[in-house]
């Protein structure tokens, strides 16, 4: 073997090793640095202008901007999932009071008498056989459940909360260092991506168009999802606060499974239960046939359209993206397809003979 291939070799498995240990080093903060780096990328063009209005201060143009993503996206989020669970956690203690005072029992009772439920219990009856069926030892026997699994699941609640901290701090220190000098480290990532700067641009437009087409449509799908169900509870009255309940479902609306669903379906269930038979019917309908029909329409119209990626492939990999990623997989899942999709365009126009 000659001394030249003994280096090539020798230098590759130096290569590997290097990257194999820098993974290592670095994987217990990938996701962090991977939510910096979305943050990042939406933020962008604010810091650029701010950045102008400063006089090209990066630090201080860096640390207005990472203050600016807390108050806008962390705070708000982290009061919404409290108040959501304080939400969850009344209606929990509500129901269980209903049926130890036996007011549950009695309006199930009425229930009964309604002509409609009566006429669709009596059809499920047939196939199902209901009538062997109590719900009020059911809904005991869940709610026995519930408080030994909050129970014996609180250490671990606040073990999650404890880590979600930490790593919010790295999200944080990420960030700041990515404002500061994001342009100059991505302009030396194009320099050593080994294919032709044709190729190369063609990849960084694909992954530009799908991070914005997800990102800015799921924004407006969210805002849309969160009017319309907040607009619902108010004419319905089903809450005095309303737009807490719009911004919940805005939120909720970037989870692909369940998503607005997660609020006004146990919303239209509680309503059932606590003797608004109707409104709870009429609020489980909007909810199926307008709230959730939203994301339907508009989420392939933003990101589909623009990407070219087919609204089957698009939901599969959403889905299989969080599986393998968590929630960033809601960004990842799409961009390791476009990735595929891209280097298969790639090598298409490849092949492809040249005209002359």
């Amino acid at each position: 073997m000659k001394k030249e291939h003994i280096f090539i070799i020798f230098t590759l498995i130096l290569t590997f090793l290097a990257f194999y240990f820098l993974y290592q080093i670095l994987s217990p903060f990938l996701t962090s640095i991977l939510w910096a780096i979305l943050l990042t990328m939406i933020f962008y063009p604010i810091f650029k202008k701010l950045e102008r209005r400063l006089k090209r201060w990066k630090v201080l143009s860096a640390l207005i901007m990472t203050l600016l993503v807390i108050f806008v996206i962390v705070l708000p989020s982290s009061l919404l999932m409290v108040s959501l669970a304080n939400e969850v956690v009344g209606a929990y203690h509500g129901l269980e009071e209903m049926i130890k005072s036996g007011r549950l029992q009695d309006y199930l009772e009425q229930i009964k008498e309604i002509t409609f439920f009566k006429w669709t219990w009596a059809k499920l009856d047939q196939s199902l056989h209901l009538s062997q069926f109590d719900p009020i030892n059911f809904l005991l026997k869940n709610l026995k459940e519930i408080s030994t699994f909050l129970f014996n699941e609180s250490s671990k609640i606040f073990k999650g909360l404890s880590t979600f901290a930490v790593g919010f701090f790295f999200t944080l220190l990420s960030l700041y260092y990515l404002f500061r000098d994001g342009n100059r480290l991505f302009e030396s990532l194009k320099e050593i991506v080994p294919i032709p700067s044709k190729q190369r641009d063609l990849l960084i437009l694909r992954f530009k168009e799908m991070i914005y087409a997800t990102i800015y449509g799921g924004l407006v799908v969210a805002l849309v999802q969160g009017t319309l169900g907040g607009v619902i509870f108010w004419i319905l009255g089903i809450s005095s606060s309303p737009v807490f309940w719009g911004a919940a479902m805005a939120f909720l609306s970037f989870i692909p499974i369940g998503g607005t669903a997660l609020v006004w379906g146990p919303a239209a269930l509680l309503l059932i239960i606590f003797g608004d038979f109707w409104k709870g019917i009429v609020l489980l309908l909007l909810g199926v046939f307008v709230i959730s029909m939203v994301d339907n329409f508009l989420r392939p119209m933003f990101i589909s359209s623009r990407t070219n990626i087919h609204p089957l492939l698009l939901f599969f990999s959403v889905l299989g993206g969080i599986q393998a990623f968590g929630m960033i997989g809601l960004i990842a899942g799409p961009l390791v397809v476009t990735l595929c999709l891209t280097l298969i365009e790639i090598y298409v126009q490849g092949i492809k003979p040249s005209k002359d």
